[in-house]
């Protein structure tokens, strides 16, 4: 696999206007340039992965990705990673923009697959727009069907790309554009109309959006000599939650909204009691499958409002630890995840302190 990819995050992004550079600002529920980077890795094409950065970029502990500082263009900031990855032996590069997070595993397994027999391979789109070209004073008309609109992720040939990039002594938009500057062969193929450049914060806008509600709830006895578990997090109690699995009720109603809201059945569907493989299964390990079905049907998490409803022990002690467990098991920010305590006034089990409830109302964005 002598495949890298290179993501280009180190623009300034003046036409966005904002105080924050775009590639950082929050788009589908997490900062625009992971979407690039988490289909990089969710490829599986690539042995090593450089963002290219004049922002530290934090948290990053994946060894097969490194952080490198960028120059005050593109061009120079595609060349510092094109020097950092040249005694590295790869074959192959892909150079992507970190403005353009809506491009598909599919178009870089394409792209890969034209790269066999060419050094360099682009999609492109079509414009239904006439199109005019002013020179001067004279404007003239050109044929539509004759203009390509490159898009990114390009792949090269390394050391066709590296070559020609040393030469290069002007700023481009793109490495396409040094194979058509030395009259070099160039791949084109169909890009994707999703495929777009976030340039102006009109463009955040661009994708159509559906909205789907889940409903989840749970309930569990409580029983002496068992560890006591809500929203992933140990809690010291004098009892834990009676369950064929640990009986985090909170991860429990979590998962059933989420299943509600993708019209998938409910928890005891995918985790019947009677299969002893799911025996005293960590409630975290089963909500990892259901995140996997969320990511590839392209739903995004928008936001959860929890309800555990129990006598003791008491929700303002652990708020912010449960928060942030969810928050790092759900892959979103704290300020998406909500969780209030009620109490029974002391009816039936929940208020003797024999059993703890919750319910949760889980709201998802579907990206069509």
């Amino acid at each position: 696999m002598s495949n890298c990819f290179i993501l280009l995050a180190a623009g300034k992004g003046k036409r966005f206007k904002s105080n924050k550079p775009k590639q950082f600002i929050n788009y589908i529920n997490k900062p625009l340039f992971k979407h690039s980077l988490d289909k990089a890795i969710k490829s599986k094409l690539f042995k090593l992965i450089i963002i290219v950065s004049n922002i530290p970029i934090k948290n990053i502990k994946d060894k097969s990705i490194k952080v490198i500082n960028g120059g005050k263009e593109r061009y120079q900031s595609s060349q510092k990673a094109l020097d950092f990855i040249k005694n590295k032996k790869f074959k192959n590069v892909f150079i992507h923009d970190a403005a353009r997070p809506n491009f598909s595993i599919k178009l870089l397994k394409k792209l890969k697959f034209n790269l066999k027999n060419n050094k360099a391979v682009v999609p492109y789109i079509k414009t239904k727009n006439s199109v005019k070209y002013k020179s001067n004073y004279n404007i003239k008309n050109l044929n539509r069907d004759s203009l390509l609109f490159t898009q990114t992720p390009q792949c090269f040939d390394f050391k066709s790309l590296y070559d020609l990039s040393k030469i290069n002594k002007k700023s481009i938009t793109d490495e396409a554009s040094l194979f058509v500057d030395n009259n070099e062969k160039i791949k084109f193929i169909k890009g994707e109309e999703n495929n777009f450049k976030i340039t102006i914060r009109s463009d955040l806008n661009k994708m159509k959006i559906k909205t789907f509600y889940g409903i989840g709830f749970d309930i569990h006895r409580l029983i002496k000599n068992k560890k006591l578990y809500l929203g992933g997090v140990r809690i010291p109690f004098h009892s834990g939650l009676q369950g064929h699995s640990d009986g985090d009720v909170i991860i429990h109603s979590i998962i059933d909204g989420l299943l509600g809201a993708m019209k998938k059945k409910d928890i005891g569907t995918l985790y019947p009691s009677n299969k002893m493989k799911f025996k005293n299964i960590r409630s975290p390990n089963m909500l990892s499958p259901i995140l996997k079905i969320l990511d590839g049907e392209r739903y995004y998490l928008n936001n959860v409002d929890i309800n555990l409803i129990c006598e003791k022990p008491k929700v303002s002690k652990y708020r912010e630890k449960i928060i942030s467990s969810l928050s790092n098991l759900l892959n979103v920010s704290k300020n998406q995840i909500n969780l209030k305590g009620k109490t029974v006034e002391k009816l039936g089990l929940i208020g003797k302190e024999k059993a703890i409830a919750c319910e949760a109302i889980v709201s998802l964005n579907y990206y069509v």
